[in-house]
């Protein structure tokens, strides 16, 4: 109980470490640069967003070129958003997150002002038409409890956002709480410790095939890969369908788990530091996007502006042979107090979600002499330092695999460590004590991390291979195909560029394999963080 308060303040209170970012800023902590300018204007309006209100970038260079506006739009996860908000200092003037859970529970020193909900999406489950079907969800009302029965008898896998690095995933999960528990008013910790909701819970969270610390990308991952269902915001499922259709190829059914139903509703906050203009400015884009006309627009995204419905004239967006109930009564659920939440949280991360199996191939070439090593060695800190992963919702299981590959021109050694006690903070010593010298192979590396993969029944595992490299490889991407196919399961390998790495050979491995590319150059810590929420 100690060691939860102490880690709760430190959540709240001092996250520093946690979010570090680079580039121009105002005050004393620096913004992130912005992944997107809209308009051209002297004046400027930083908002740091969730990356789902990319798609309503239209609708903000509208504003920006009306007003001779500048907005610069920075995307991150909705939990990044929250540990922002414990920062001495927010160096933007907007926060726009999924939910407004994460203003409520990161803004201790409610320095958020006009908080407004510009959209509603509920979460729910996209599940392939014909699957669908055969589960008998089709036309009917479904529970949570009807899902659990699928998964368990194996008739259904999904994919789904990390509970603990995406609001999707963690609206989801508690959602899935709720229904669990028999929809009391509220969650307590004292719900948390039921022995049947623990078994049910590992149940339902070992249906998942794939995990995303990104809806967006999540989207993406499963329009690329050969899953069955996913869980995301309804908003994500709608685009998926547009182009699942395009390609002539079966759509997802919309299934709405009518008794653990969670909702993102979009908040768009200001952030006073006490500059007039500024909030001026603000209010009037917020006035902007809850006018009528441009309500409507985004509701043509597949947003809903409201909890009763859709305009007739948008029924066409929310197709009802998708699935989709444009009459739906969205009714929200209760979100647990702050203190309950993050109990959720960490008892998703250690206890019910399938355990991680991470191979981390990290390069030990000539080239990773002095900062660069120096850098690779505070990042994995922060993940295999417990008291540090624990920060971050990145901690271990008791039944985590993480096995290390030090590599240069060829695979140098191997380690294995199980859980998360000593065993795995020992990987620490070997990687900070490992020298640096040689050339870079990073094919070697990563097929020697997938021969050992063969060891493990994956099925019980969220598998993983994370490439770190700051050069150009020998070798081939032929060269990890063939130990690749062998597996016969879909495991990612996600990469970390760094220095001068190629960085296409990074995409072309991360295609091969249906993962993505995470830059480190700015911030390898950030980047460590970041790829681990994937699995």
């Amino acid at each position: 109980m100690k060691r939860f308060k102490r880690w709760m303040v430190l959540f709240l209170a001092c996250l520093a470490a946690a979010a570090v970012f680079g580039g121009c800023g105002l005050g004393g902590s620096d913004a992130q640069e912005a992944d997107t300018v809209l308009g051209s204007g002297k004046e400027v309006l930083r908002i740091i967003s969730g990356s789902e209100n990319a798609e309503l970038e239209p609708v903000l260079e509208t504003f920006a070129q009306r007003e001779e506006v500048r907005i610069e739009m920075t995307y991150q996860g909705s939990l990044d958003i929250m540990r922002l908000l414990g920062e001495e200092e927010i160096p933007y003037d907007a926060v726009w997150p999924a939910s407004s859970l994460w203003l409520s529970v990161g803004d201790t020193n409610h320095r958020i002002k006009h908080a407004e909900s510009v959209s509603i999406t509920p979460v729910v489950f996209g599940i392939r038409r014909s699957l669908a079907e055969e589960l008998g969800f089709v036309g009917r009302e479904v529970s949570v409890s009807d899902l659990l029965a699928a998964i368990q008898n194996g008739s259904l896998r999904f994919c789904m956002t990390s509970a603990t690095q995406s609001n999707s995933g963690a609206s989801a999960y508690i959602g899935f709480l709720y229904a669990l528990l028999g929809n009391p008013e509220v969650i307590t910790r004292e719900d948390l410790q039921s022995e049947r909701l623990k078994t049910q819970m590992r149940e339902l969270l070992s249906g998942v095939d794939r995990s995303s610390g990104s809806s967006d990308w999540l989207k993406d991952m499963f329009l690329e890969g050969d899953y069955d269902a996913m869980v995301n915001y309804e908003c994500l499922i709608i685009q998926a369908n547009e182009e699942l259709e395009a390609r002539g190829e079966e759509p997802l059914y919309t299934v709405y788990p009518y008794d653990g139903l969670s909702l993102a509703d979009s908040p768009l906050g200001y952030v006073d530091q006490g500059d007039e203009e500024k909030e001026n400015l603000f209010l009037k884009l917020q006035e902007y996007l809850l006018s009528e006309d441009v309500q409507n627009e985004i509701q043509r995204t597949g947003r809903r502006s409201g909890y009763t419905g859709v305009s007739e004239e948008n029924r066409d967006v929310f197709r009802e042979d998708w699935g989709l109930q444009p009459d739906r009564v969205l009714s929200p659920i209760k979100m647990p107090a702050a203190d309950v939440l993050f109990e959720c949280l960490n008892l998703y991360q250690t206890d019910f979600r399938k355990p991680s199996l991470t191979v981390y191939c990290l390069d030990y070439s000539g080239s990773m002499v002095g900062d660069g090593n120096r850098q690779l060695t505070q990042a994995m800190e922060q993940l295999l330092i417990q008291e540090n992963a624990e920060k971050n919702f990145l901690q271990a299981s008791e039944q985590e695999v993480n096995i290390l590959i030090p590599f240069n021109g060829d695979v140098i050694c191997t380690y294995t460590a199980v859980g998360n006690g000593s065993e795995l903070e020992s990987l620490y010593d070997e990687v900070k004590n490992q020298r640096v010298g040689g050339g870079t192979d990073m094919y070697a590396a990563a097929a020697a991390g997938a021969e050992m993969l063969k060891g493990y029944d994956l099925s019980q595992y969220t598998p993983a291979i994370i490439l770190l490299t700051d050069g150009q490889s020998g070798g081939s991407l032929y060269d990890f195909e063939a130990v690749y196919e062998s597996l016969g399961l879909d495991v990612p390998v996600f990469s970390i560029m760094f220095g001068e790495a190629d960085e296409e050979q990074l995409e072309e491995l991360a295609q091969y394999t249906n993962a993505r590319v995470f830059d480190g150059r700015t911030n390898l810590t950030e980047a460590f963080r970041s790829v681990k929420g994937y699995n």
